[in-house]
């Protein structure tokens, strides 16, 4: 029986966000793709002139140590001593368009299954960040047409309150003989 295909909902929690772009990890490819993250590593040195930096690019120290932290790290980054994982290797990261040129780069029929998985994971996530944009948008634009409407009842709360601080500050008779 083949190998089931990965799900997009599996994926997702693997893309995160660095340089202002979405990326997914040498490490969790090379577990996506049931290679040896070294493998992965070495037909993409093989093949480096089709990865230029915004396809592919190494993490800084700062930005790996924020990787770490997030919960869905790939198994095998966990495995790995962290201790040599920090020191000697900072994972590369690839961008969407890194992604689909490993398919060319690695010419098997899990890579194929996986890409399309992870294709179909980035489209969703952009919908998803689409959507949400519209929805701020709509909000904004409710925000600002219920402020205006406030402040007309505000504005006048604030003219029946200066109205009767006007009454209050009129003399009053007294009721009753004054002698």
């Amino acid at each position: 029986m083949p190998p089931a295909r990965p799900k997009t909902e599996n994926l997702a929690p693997l893309i995160f966000l660095a340089r202002g772009e979405k990326v997914l990890l040498d490490t969790d490819l090379a577990a996506l793709y049931r290679v040896p993250t070294n493998a992965l590593n070495q037909a993409v040195k093989r093949n480096r002139s089709r990865f230029p930096s915004d396809f592919m690019f190494r993490l800084t120290a700062e930005e790996y140590d924020r990787v770490r932290e997030r919960p869905h790290m790939s198994s095998q980054s966990v495995m790995t001593s962290p201790r040599r994982r920090a020191y000697r290797y900072r994972p590369y990261a690839f961008t969407e368009q890194g992604v689909a040129m490993l398919s060319s780069v690695l010419r098997s029929a899990r890579a194929v299954e996986v890409n399309i998985a992870i294709m179909r994971t980035f489209v969703q996530l952009r919908r998803l960040m689409d959507s949400n944009r519209d929805l701020a948008r709509k909000i904004e634009a409710m925000e600002e047409k219920y402020d205006e409407q406030f402040s007309v009842v505000f504005d006048a709360i604030k003219k029946l309150i200066a109205a009767d601080d006007a009454r209050k500050a009129l003399p009053t008779r007294r009721i009753g003989f004054v002698a």
